[in-house]
């Protein structure tokens, strides 16, 4: 019998992985047809779904005994099979019987006598081969199949199954059985485990139950295909702009991982421009233009006088609407703090999504020294897995060109882009439910602002890579790994990043309260939560 190898999950330090398994859908089917009167907590509709205790009845099979014990060769239902492989019948039995019968009546006929006695042994050794079963060894030699349990008993074992693991309360294996029922198209499963987790998960809860009430919805809308609609209510509808940039701010206050992106990547600029007096800093998502604060303060204290800067902002929808309006509106804020440092200072508004920037949008100057800035933005830019366009290595290529004196790539350091949806669901558990665990060090989880920051700026972020596939799934991560071999393609070379910044790096997380890493390997830095690395960070040449 074959074995598959589809997966199954196991708990490491901390973490959830997938590894191969017997039999993917360990998992039983309650009937639809034997359920009334189950309600879900779901105030969008009235779905009802069967309870734990009724899924029980399901399990019943009057097939097999509570000792789990297996029909005996007398049983009248039992089939006994003679030695060519063919059941044995009852009929068969009474011949032997009325063969004894005549052999031990008739000793006189010799001939009669010895036919019988052939006829005797033969059947003897029926009754052997019936009694002993089938050889397994013979069977295989032969080809043939090893009788198979049935469905009813096969069903019985995986009702016991969930009906075990719904009583150990694991919220990341019910979670994860549920989107494992989903990648096999098991819809009544899927919803049945719904109606059980939405009892689990709580938006106030600890960090896996808050984590778990927005992959639950997400898992909802992926059923509904409406995960695209979710991601923008979550991104635009819900909070004005105020709030969403009141929200952000507070994520970035509260954790690290914005600020050392910013930190590591600010310093390897600054450490390749610093013999220049012009320079031109080439940013393809500009956000709220926060990166820059740091980096004008520090160029106005170098010695011998600041450079003059010259941004190219590149824009995009989520970070406009968070502010209100247009570049304009960063070009400003920037232009004030420049002044107020003395540095003199240019804003070139780039008013495209990052995807179709031309070089004609940047304006190059010869005589400036070019930096290239990608923070956290390249995941967001389609490869060649979503249409043949291939916008991601086309913004290395088009950088290339610029002849830049460094690229800065800061990145979440996890794996989403081309992965199937089942690997895509651990993932993202894995990630978001470190960052969730950071949080919870920092703010009371019953402290609304908390709320609104993971429910708007993080939440949309997990709808989109859960619920949504195509072009419509915009978070598409990859590991530092495979963005090296990108760069290299391209035709850059690592840049080594600055022994200074990696020490204020590590003075910026005593700061922060947890259990935050930092490791530094092979070029590059990593910034992580406990044994889950989260952002990396490196330069290019």
């Amino acid at each position: 019998m074959q074995t598959s190898q589809n997966p199954k999950i196991s708990y490491g330090s901390g973490g959830f992985y997938v590894e191969p398994v017997q039999n993917l859908e360990s998992y039983c089917i309650p009937s639809s047809e034997n359920v009334d009167n189950y309600s879900s907590s779901d105030n969008s509709s009235q779905t009802t779904y069967p309870s734990v205790q009724t899924l029980e009845q399901y399990c019943t099979l009057e097939s097999a005994s509570a000792s789990n014990s297996f029909p005996c060769q007398n049983s009248p239902s039992a089939p006994s099979f003679s030695s060519n492989n063919s059941p044995v019948s009852k009929s068969d039995v009474l011949r032997l019987q009325n063969s004894l019968e005549i052999v031990n009546g008739s000793p006189e006929d010799d001939s009669y006598l010895t036919h019988d006695l052939d006829d005797l042994t033969h059947k003897i050794r029926e009754l052997e081969t019936a009694m002993q079963g089938p050889n397994p060894d013979m069977l295989d030699i032969f080809g043939t199949a090893i009788p198979e349990e049935p469905d009813s008993f096969l069903l019985e074992v995986k009702c016991k199954k969930m009906m075990e693991m719904i009583s150990r309360g694991d919220l990341k294996e019910m979670l994860y059985t549920c989107a494992k029922a989903m990648a096999v198209n098991d819809r009544e499963t899927a919803e049945w485990l719904m109606s059980e987790l939405r009892n689990m998960v709580s938006i106030s809860g600890n960090p896996m139950q808050r984590l778990g009430a927005y992959m639950l919805e997400s898992l909802v809308a992926r059923m509904a295909s409406s995960g695209s609609t979710i991601y923008k209510s979550l991104k635009c509808s819900e909070p004005t702009g105020n709030e969403l940039l009141s929200y952000m701010h507070l994520l970035y206050e509260i954790c690290p991982y914005f600020k050392f992106g910013y930190m590591s990547a600010n310093g390897a600029i600054a450490e390749a421009l610093k013999e220049e007096s012009e320079v031109h800093i080439v940013d393809f998502q500009i956000g709220q233009g926060t990166q820059w604060l740091s980096l004008i303060q520090a160029l106005a204290r170098r010695p011998g006088g600041p450079p003059k800067i010259r941004i190219s902002g590149v824009d995009d929808s989520f970070s406009s609407y968070a502010r209100g309006g247009g570049l304009d509106i960063v070009g400003k804020r920037l232009s004030a703090l420049a002044q107020s440092c003395h540095v003199p200072f240019e804003f070139n508004a780039v008013r495209v999504p990052a995807s179709q920037v031309q070089l004609e949008d940047l304006e190059l100057r010869h005589y400036e020294a070019v930096a290239v800035n990608f923070a956290i933005m390249l995941h967001h830019v389609p490869d060649e897995s979503v249409n043949s366009h291939n916008h991601r290595d086309r913004l290395l290529r088009l950088s290339k060109h610029l002849s830049p004196k460094v690229v800065t790539l800061v990145e979440q350091e996890f794996n989403t882009n081309n992965a199937p949806f089942l690997q895509r669901f651990v993932e993202t558990m894995n990630y978001y439910l470190a960052i969730f665990e950071s949080i919870d060090a920092v703010l009371p989880r019953e402290h609304k602002e908390r709320i609104n920051v993971e429910q708007h700026c993080l939440a949309r972020e997990v709808v989109n890579l859960i619920a949504c596939e195509g072009e419509e799934r915009v978070e598409r991560h990859e590991l530092l790994n495979k963005w090296r071999k990108r760069f290299t393609m391209a035709g850059f070379t690592p840049y080594p990043l600055s022994p200074v910044i990696n020490a204020s790096i590590k003075d910026l997380l005593q700061s922060y309260h947890g259990h935050y890493t930092l490791e530094e390997r092979d070029g590059a830095l990593f910034l992580g939560w406990m044994n889950q690395v989260l952002i990396a960070s490196c330069a290019w040449r």
